[in-house]
């Protein structure tokens, strides 16, 4: 497509991430507009259109993504529906930027990898946005540009006020602690190879398919350890913090530590986030405006893609899946994955 012209982009899926991606496009983003919105939910979906000027509501997903009107699609529905929304995005040669995860399994996700290798051109960016956060970025220079010293060890705290009604133990593996998993593979740039998932007593807060909190270990390719925290109701607010041992250092993100007041009686404090939009706000938008900037030129380039990918994806999932027998057996599981150049060849 032109670069002069605006990416039109189709929002699948206007739930929580759904509908905030349709205001992000339409009032913060350059260079796109929201043409189509698709959402089971009918009148949901033409509740968020009627704010933005030229969308039009289309009640068939696959009618969305093969619409003339649309350059490139933004997948926020039920992880279930994504195999074959994405394979749809393939086959049509759409750019997608789909919300965790590409699938609800490591299959699947491996499915969806190896039908992009077959296309030879890579379409699809997986949303995770912490790598797009400036805290996450400048931990990660850091750590290339050896002022840590060798990394040996991350501390990983990932602390949600509430979880929804019906969050299970492994959810807290699948939903939250997957964001740890990519955040680690990120910074350290090497496969994880097996987890354990430690249940310590439970709070009463949690429901009643939910042990929280929870400690999962990771072990990386080249021996790394992780310890990484996920408490669901901790009844406080929102907390994601990130340690990196070095063998020259170590550095800390996410401690909120923007204001901290002292005042009287001899009381000191800031305040916490309250949530993940008010914490990855940026990261979000500098995710879409990346994304958008891509597949605009990824015609010219041969690249629609400007981060996270569906190799990406696929091992978040595999991880996820030991993560996940962990939790029943409180075993230390190896994580079973396909060697990436086998998938990818040249492309690795």
């Amino acid at each position: 497509m032109s670069e002069n012209r605006e990416l039109r982009v189709a929002v699948l899926g206007v739930g929580l991430m759904g509908s905030d991606h349709v205001k992000r496009l339409t009032n913060k983003i350059s260079g796109a507009r929201v043409s189509v919105i698709n959402d089971f939910d009918i009148e949901r979906a033409k509740s968020i259109a009627a704010d933005v000027p030229g969308a039009r509501v289309v009640a068939d997903p696959f009618e969305a993504i093969t619409a003339d009107d649309v350059d490139a699609v933004v997948l926020a529905t039920p992880s279930p529906t994504h195999e074959q929304q994405l394979m749809e995005c393939l086959r049509t040669r759409k750019p997608v930027l789909c919300e965790k995860p590409l699938t609800p399994d490591a299959e699947s996700s491996l499915r969806i990898v190896k039908a992009e290798a077959e296309l030879g051109v890579k379409l699809i960016q997986i949303g995770f946005m912490r790598r797009f956060d400036n805290e996450y970025q400048q931990l990660k220079q850091l750590i290339v540009e050896g002022e840590l010293g060798n990394p040996l060890m991350v501390h990983c705290v990932h602390r949600n006020p509430a979880g929804p009604p019906g969050f299970t133990s492994a959810m807290a593996v699948t939903e939250s602690l997957v964001h740890e998993v990519d955040s680690i593979r990120y910074l350290l740039d090497e496969e994880i190879t097996s987890v354990q998932v430690l249940q310590p007593r439970s709070t009463t807060l949690a429901g009643a398919e939910l042990r929280d909190p929870q400690l999962a270990l990771y072990e990386t390719a080249s021996g790394r350890l992780i310890d990484a925290e996920i408490f669901i109701t901790t009844g406080v607010a929102y907390e994601v913090r990130t340690e990196v041992v070095g063998e020259l250092g170590s550095a800390t993100i996410g401690l909120d530590v923007g204001l901290i007041r002292k005042t009287k009686p001899g009381t000191w404090g800031g305040t916490i986030t309250p949530g993940f939009q008010e914490r990855f706000g940026q990261a979000y938008d500098t995710e879409v405006q990346r994304w958008v900037n891509a597949a605009r030129s990824g015609a010219e380039t041969g690249n629609y893609v400007d981060g996270p990918d569906a190799w990406d994806g696929y091992a978040a999932q595999a991880v996820c899946a030991a993560g996940v027998e962990s939790v029943k057996t409180g075993l230390k599981v190896p994580v079973s994955m396909v060697d990436r150049a086998s998938v990818l060849g040249s492309r690795v």
